[in-house]
């Protein structure tokens, strides 16, 4: 199980109210919110293995450069580096980490990549145990395939209870895509879609239907850009109109979309095995009793223990 672990605490923080503090009245619903639901993931799907994977840089030089819309909305004003943390959630990250680290499970990041290129390089590095991939982040649809060993996604962006898992079949049948390459073809339609939320632009004027439709009757983001070029007839002069203005985005589109599945990954242990018991009990009680953390904490530890 590769977690998108900045994902489940944005969530957590978001869902739950900040009137939950420790006993020095700092806020810890995004800490309390995120044990609940890596309990709840590690009970109810019980992986062998599990890596909770971490953004070492949110915003990639590399794709900054490549397209410079990248997420540029969510620069704060005053700090042009950094992602606009909310003020009661920044404290709480790292005793998340601590968290972690005592109760010995694994985390992952890679310098200068986000936490979608560390689970992407993970995923596509496995041939020993199937993956799932735990996010609400559509974007890692991308990753799913069925070998050398199957890939899914569990989509928790409705939250964890609505959560909604995607192999190739899933994800070809919901987008109407090639099963066969369902993973690739859902990143170039997303390409062609855009996603203000990311700052990508797409191609004027093509949403998710007519993107999905175009990379399934060309078999490639590349085919259909030859297409056009050679002023294919199933293309209307509309089509190949808006994806000539785009040519540009779309050169720099797969370098923003596509995971960078090369990242060079660091993981803090050399075992990534969900651990039989805490690394640490009397640090985890520690960190418990200071930080208010109650029954979440409890049934961490007892869905790490089970």
């Amino acid at each position: 199980m590769l977690i998108d672990s900045a994902g489940l605490w944005f969530r957590s923080y978001y869902a739950l109210p900040d009137s939950l503090t420790a006993p020095d009245g700092t806020p810890v619903n995004a800490v309390r919110g995120f044990c609940d639901m890596l309990a709840k993931l590690l009970a109810e799907q019980r992986p062998s293995r599990v890596v909770a994977c971490l953004d070492a840089d949110w915003r990639p030089r590399f794709r900054v450069e490549a397209l410079p819309s990248y997420k540029a909305h969510r620069v704060a004003e005053q700090q042009p580096d950094a992602e606009e943390v909310p003020d009661a959630l920044g404290p709480q990250i790292p005793v998340v980490l601590e968290v972690l680290d005592a109760l010995g499970v694994a985390t992952a990041e890679a310098a200068g990549y986000e936490a979608d290129d560390v689970i992407g390089a993970l995923a596509d590095r496995e041939r020993a145990d199937r993956v799932e991939v735990v996010t609400g982040d559509r974007d890692l649809f991308q990753l799913v395939r069925t070998e050398p060993v199957p890939v899914r996604v569990r989509y928790v962006g409705a939250g964890l209870a609505k959560a909604q898992e995607f192999g190739p079949a899933e994800l070809a049948e919901r987008y109407a895509l090639d099963p066969a390459r369902a993973g690739i073809a859902y990143a170039e339609m997303a390409m062609l879609r855009g996603d203000p939320s990311d700052g990508l632009p797409g191609v004027a004027g093509i949403g998710e239907k007519t993107a999905a439709k175009l990379i399934t009757e060309f078999g490639s983001l590349e085919a259909l850009r030859a297409a056009a070029a050679r002023e294919d007839r199933r293309l209307t002069p509309r089509v190949r109109g808006k994806l000539a203005e785009s040519s540009g985005y779309l050169d720099a589109a797969p370098s923003v979309v596509l995971v960078a599945r090369d990242a060079p990954v660091v993981v803090d242990r050399e075992d990534d095995a969900v651990p039989a018991a805490p690394a640490d009990p009397d640090r985890l009680a520690e960190l418990g009793a200071r930080w208010g953390l109650g029954g979440p904490l409890d049934r961490l530890i007892a869905a790490v223990g089970g």
